[in-house]
């Protein structure tokens, strides 16, 4: 199984009425859920661990996952209310306002003991639940019992709104990226996090340290990969009509992981020795799925049978 672990919400997305004037529309979304929901409409057996409200909004949460076919057995259900996300468009870039105070993802505890990470190849963590000092002790506890048997996926997916004070959250992402085997993050992240430095001094550092695999995405401009032995790697962007980019980069890392997956390259040393033609291969696919999201609103990832492959 493929566990995601992190956020599930619900994205006000912009829209228009029928009288032309802005509106929103809600829309199940959570960075963490999206990538689980990614990967198991593209066919990997999938489970999402996180808080999920039983409240209107958390039992269209629970609908939607189910339906794309992952399984919630290890989500924590709760009265607190759901995390809102009101979205707006600005020059291509969505820009976030959180509701987020005492709701079910804030409050949601790493029950040990729970998960088999025996059966688990990989476990993916990032984005709002790691801005909170409860949510990041908690994914910290939970990345310490997976590590011996599970991949760690790690994306930052930062949200600068949330942060109150950036040193210890950039130290805190730090700390993460440590623990990470894949690590995958926008362009806009990487300048949140690390300034002007050049993207290949950034990537060499991580792979020091022991990350196998490190992806920077670049919108329209494809994504660029760097790994110990297959090197570095560059992959075009799809050319697409965008509706809205709300979910893309969850896209793209819900396909990453699934074409890993599916080639036997995701548990740790199979990632490590991934060669040059796999890992292109896995990052064109990525890059397709991502820019089939952008091609309608919302956090709308494909299913296997929307997009071509060859695995």
């Amino acid at each position: 199984m493929l566990l995601s672990c992190g956020d599930a919400l619900i994205d006000f997305v912009p829209t228009k009425s029928a009288e032309g004037r802005e509106a929103v529309m809600p829309a199940v979304g959570g960075s963490c859920l999206n990538v689980a929901i990614g990967m198991a409409r593209l066919g990997a057996p999938t489970g999402f661990v996180g808080g999920i409200s039983t409240d209107l909004f958390g039992r269209m949460i629970a609908d939607h996952a189910s339906a794309s076919h992952v399984a919630l057995d290890l989500a924590t259900r709760s009265e607190h209310q759901t995390t809102l996300a009101f979205v707006r468009i600005v020059a291509g870039e969505s820009h976030y306002a959180f509701y987020d105070a005492e709701t079910a993802t804030r409050s949601w505890t790493y029950r040990r003991g729970t998960i088999p990470f025996a059966d688990v190849e990989a476990v993916h963590v990032g984005s709002t639940t790691l801005v909170n000092d409860q949510g990041a002790a908690e994914t910290k506890a939970l990345i310490a019992d997976a590590r011996s048997s599970s991949t760690i996926s790690f994306d930052p997916n930062c949200r600068s709104n949330l942060v109150k004070d950036k040193p210890a959250y950039l130290a805190r992402m730090a700390e993460f990226a440590k623990q990470a085997d894949l690590i995958k993050m926008s362009d806009v992240d990487f300048a949140y996090l690390y300034g002007e430095e050049p993207y290949q001094r950034r990537a060499s550092a991580l792979l020091g340290q022991g990350t196998s695999l490190v992806v920077i995405t670049r919108g329209n401009n494809g994504a660029i990969a760097w790994h110990a032995a297959a090197g570095q790697l560059e992959v075009a962007a799809p050319q697409v009509v965008v509706a809205d980019t709300i979910g893309a980069g969850d896209s793209f890392q819900a396909a990453l992981l699934f074409a890993l997956h599916k080639q036997g390259c995701l548990a740790r040393e199979g990632l490590k020795q991934i060669s040059a033609d796999e890992l292109r291969r896995t990052l064109s696919f990525a890059a397709n799925c991502a820019g089939l999201t952008c091609t309608r609103p919302g956090a709308d990832p494909p299913w296997s049978h929307e997009v071509e492959w060859s695995l």
